[in-house]
């Protein structure tokens, strides 16, 4: 029989976290929903990172300032998907929305979050900085064209926000970049949501927007011009939006992060970009804001 034990976990479950503290397995859910206590939510799980949550016990309030997990967390970016799988990077993705990836970047659950949060005049900078982020950068990924994606079926009767008044709009989840921006676009239409047909459950990425089109299940999205034409959706162009990515300063000097941004600088980089259409690579890489 050999000697060797095997390393401890990496992470904890939550009946393991009760056991340690000491505690009820509801005192642990009630700790992660409030942000007290070290955690990630993976594939719906809840777990505990062993040497964060033994930081925590021996008196440290602040998760973010363990060392971040390699995950990349905020909005969908179909470009983004798939620079991370083609470069080989590493990077893990939790992406629920641009309100979402903010959250766990502050509780330091992820080293990046990508953003596209509209503000007046602006997009992004605002949302951080008035978050009293620290020690991180915001620097630019890419600037999308966002617009209407429509069903060639109806895109003769559909020429602007005003017209999607009692048609199947595809949503988007609470806190997502596009569900903010959607909001403003129906209000200067002089409408609200309740004014759409209902389509179903929201959906939670770019790509699943036009797939819902695609699908018949609704007639119209507010997506990017990136996925109109793999599903053979008419486009209607509304607004030039910047996708960003907020990432911690000391994460932006390790591999993955550093894999990432070196393979967003090549010709196949480029040239994928190119050919999905509706973006623009010119502010890629520009600090568009630091932490103090």
């Amino acid at each position: 029989m050999s000697d060797t034990q095997s390393p401890p976990p990496a992470f904890l479950t939550t009946k393991e976290v009760a056991s340690l503290l000491r505690v009820k397995e509801r005192k642990v859910y009630d700790l992660a929903a409030a942000n007290e206590i070290p955690h990630r939510r993976i594939t719906g799980k809840l777990l505990f990172p062993a040497g964060e949550l033994q930081a925590w016990i021996a008196g440290s309030d602040n998760p973010a300032s363990s060392i971040r997990p390699d995950v990349l967390a905020g909005s969908h970016d179909p470009l983004l998907d798939w620079a991370i799988h083609a470069s080989g990077c590493g990077l893990a993705m939790l992406c629920n929305g641009s309100g979402d990836g903010l959250d766990k970047f502050e509780a330091g659950a992820a080293a990046l979050a990508g953003l596209h949060l509209p503000e007046d005049g602006g997009w992004n900078i605002a949302s951080v900085s008035g978050r009293g982020v620290r020690d991180a950068v915001l620097i630019g990924w890419t600037v999308r064209k966002r617009g209407l994606l429509v069903s060639p079926e109806v895109s003769g009767s559909i020429r602007s926000i005003a017209d999607l008044k009692g048609r199947r709009v595809a949503l988007r989840q609470p806190g997502a970049g596009a569900a903010l921006l959607f909001s403003q676009l129906l209000a200067t239409a002089g409408l609200k949501e309740a004014d759409l047909a209902d389509s179903g459950s929201p959906v939670h990425t770019e790509s699943d927007a036009a797939a819902a089109v695609a699908a018949g299940e609704a007639e119209a999205a507010l997506g990017i011009e990136a996925m109109a034409r793999p599903f053979r959706l008419d486009f209607l162009p509304l607004t030039n939006e910047c996708f960003d990515l907020l990432i911690d300063r000391r994460s932006y000097f390790t591999e993955p992060v550093q894999t990432l941004l070196a393979f967003a600088r090549t010709t196949e980089f480029r040239d994928r970009a190119a050919a999905l259409g509706g973006y623009d690579l010119a502010a890629f890489g520009t600090v568009r804001w630091l932490s103090a």
